[in-house]
């Protein structure tokens, strides 16, 4: 009987999510022009945001672009081969690194099918000796390293590429899995939420669970999980580390809060890489197909969205103090406590159950014949890793205080309090403090939104595959990410 209740659980139907088709359109083509908008409303040109948006009576088209530096050939100026050619060249070396250096061979978790696939993770190895190379190019030449000059005179062409880039692959992932066959023997896949017939909402969503392809000369690459450590995160920390040298560049020093943001966040992505197993049992794995919302996330969102706090502070240079710093340090401590301990948790009571220190935890064993944990740190929230996730974006984005300011011409009046930049300019708050909170601490909404959704979205795939186990597990571990409250 129980293969049968098991059967009948996880075959429901799965519906649309994020909205269906309409929504699908709208994070697609919607999201690109949002981190447009981030990019040229902040800027090193007039202020973040431009003064227009402060003053809508004198807004015009052409006062505008000349404010946030819109390129002088046009929509034409938003790419560059210059840009798409580096692009590809940081996405080859991506690629090599993967297959010439030392790699662990992990099995994933079982397939529908009852098979599983094989992954080569080194995402530590090679991400590592990236930053290797750009530190020992950054000792030579100091703040003028190419690779950080070339990100800052060529950050939107490099914006446009990623896009392309995002869309090219989800194009290319959503055409191959037609040739998806049942039964077949590289345990093919398609997501059980990726085929509804919809193109647009298939290719958004993802058609195969895990799409992969044989390069030449590099061998078989998993495409979600190879972008999911290696190009977009490892872009990530390029990025906080072209705006401090940006900064240095604008004002000849580097200030503790940015170099606070770059350190705290680099270390949560080094942690990433050195538990790269652990990405195999993540919803973005187990559950959904590689389509557009994963390819622009990776590529696009996470290195150009989660870096605008230090493109910020590259600008307007705030400076934390002892007593800022140590308050920041203190709470990405907590929130990586809770991160770290609650996952390590889980990872150590489903590979080896008997060890001390997760034995004495109590569980529901479901029919499906899973266990699900109802002490320890999963009997405080069902999702009580969200939490510590979410308090650790806090310290990305306080740094930048009530942010906002403007900049004036060289040769202006000195303005109190202002920062002098290399150029003669001056940056100063005026009233623009406050409205840059709209850009530099997104991150904070937005991912909090993000958690809430994703937990939504794995109660409704925990029902269909536990059943009333799932409703019974719930009784009992009442909070869904914050104790008492949500």
């Amino acid at each position: 009987m129980a293969p049968k209740t098991k059967q009948a659980v996880t075959e429901q139907p799965h519906g649309y999510e994020f909205g269906g088709p309409l929504g699908a359109f709208g994070v697609s083509f919607g999201l690109p022009v949002l981190v447009y908008l981030f990019a040229f409303s902040c800027n090193d040109v007039s202020g973040c945001p431009a003064p227009s948006f402060l003053s809508p009576k004198t807004l015009s088209l052409d006062r505008l672009k000349l404010e946030v530096g819109w390129p002088e050939d046009g929509i034409r100026g938003l790419a560059s081969w210059k840009a798409s050619g580096a692009l590809a060249a940081y996405y080859l070396l991506n690629l090599i690194l993967y297959a010439i250096l030392p790699a662990t061979e992990v099995e994933g978790t079982v397939l529908r099918s009852g098979g599983r696939l094989k992954y080569r993770f080194n995402a530590l190895y090679s991400n590592v000796t990236t930053l290797v190379a750009l530190a020992a190019g950054t000792v030579v030449q100091g703040a003028e390293f190419p690779v950080w000059t070339f990100i800052s005179d060529n950050y939107v062409q490099l914006l446009t590429a990623s896009i392309l880039l995002s869309y090219g692959i989800a194009t290319f992932v959503y055409v191959r899995s037609f040739s998806v066959k049942a039964g077949n023997k590289d345990n093919r896949e398609l997501a059980a939420g990726g085929h509804t017939g919809n193109m647009l909402y298939d290719w958004f969503i993802g058609r195969e669970l895990n799409p992969r392809v044989t390069i030449p000369l590099i061998g078989e690459v998993d495409l979600k999980e190879w972008c999911e450590l290696r190009p977009g995160m490892m872009g990530w920390i390029i990025m906080n580390c072209s705006w401090c040298a940006q900064q240095y560049r604008n004002y000849g020093y580097v200030t503790d809060s940015v170099v606070c943001i770059t350190v705290v966040q680099a270390l949560y992505i080094l942690d990433s890489w050195l538990n790269e197993a652990a990405i195999l049992t993540t919803m973005d794995m187990t559950t959904d197909g590689f389509g557009m919302m994963l390819s622009f996330g990776d590529l696009v969102w996470v290195p150009f969205v989660y870096s605008l706090q230090t493109r910020y502070l590259s600008v307007y240079p705030r400076s934390l103090g002892p007593a800022g710093l140590l308050a920041m340090t203190s709470l990405i401590g907590l929130g990586f406590y809770i991160f770290r301990s609650a996952n390590s948790q889980k990872n150590t009571f489903r590979t080896n159950p008997d060890d001390p220190s997760v034995a004495h935890l109590q569980y529901i064993k479901t029919k499906t014949g899973s266990k699900l944990l109802t002490t320890g740190w999963w009997g405080v929230a069902r999702h009580i890793n969200y939490l510590g996730d979410w308090i650790q974006a806090w310290p990305y984005c306080l740094p930048t205080g009530l942010a906002g300011y403007q900049i004036l011409s060289a040769g202006a009046s000195p303005a109190e309090g202002a920062f002098v930049m290399a150029d003669g300019r001056q940056v100063v708050q005026g009233d623009a403090k406050g409205w840059g909170v709209l850009v530099t601490y997104f991150y904070i909404v937005y991912f909090g939104v993000l958690l809430v959704h994703r937990d939504r979205r794995d109660d409704l795939k925990c029902f269909r595959k536990y059943g009333e186990d799932w409703n019974k597990y719930k009784k009992i571990v009442r909070w869904r990410i914050i104790p008492g409250i949500y």
